[in-house]
């Protein structure tokens, strides 16, 4: 399993209501169309250098190259950069402490 986290800056004329609202309720269902994906998690922060960080699980690093060179890919993408002010990928190599 490949785990990307992306890390979301909204943009700077965006409340941090309003970049809530888009990111689950407008962008969450595009991301759910990504080819491969087969789990994702939006965590809104409190504070800190992100608003919130994605969580996407692929079967493997090439999936998750596949899915965001598809036009899906593309236009998730997309609609991710004209709401956000920075976006920042993040692979990782999840090891799981307590389950």
């Amino acid at each position: 399993m490949y785990k990307v986290m992306i890390g979301l800056v909204r943009r700077e004329d965006m409340t941090r209501e309003e970049f809530i609202a888009w990111w689950t309720g407008e962008h969450a269902p595009l991301a759910r169309t990504l080819p491969g994906v087969e789990r994702i998690r939006f965590n809104v922060l409190q504070d800190g250098p992100f608003d919130g960080i994605a969580e996407l699980w692929f079967p493997s690093e090439q999936a998750m190259t596949d899915a965001y060179a598809s036009e899906i890919g593309k236009n998730v993408a997309a609609d991710s950069m004209a709401h956000v002010s920075s976006r920042v990928r993040m692979p990782a190599d999840e090891r799981e402490v307590l389950g």
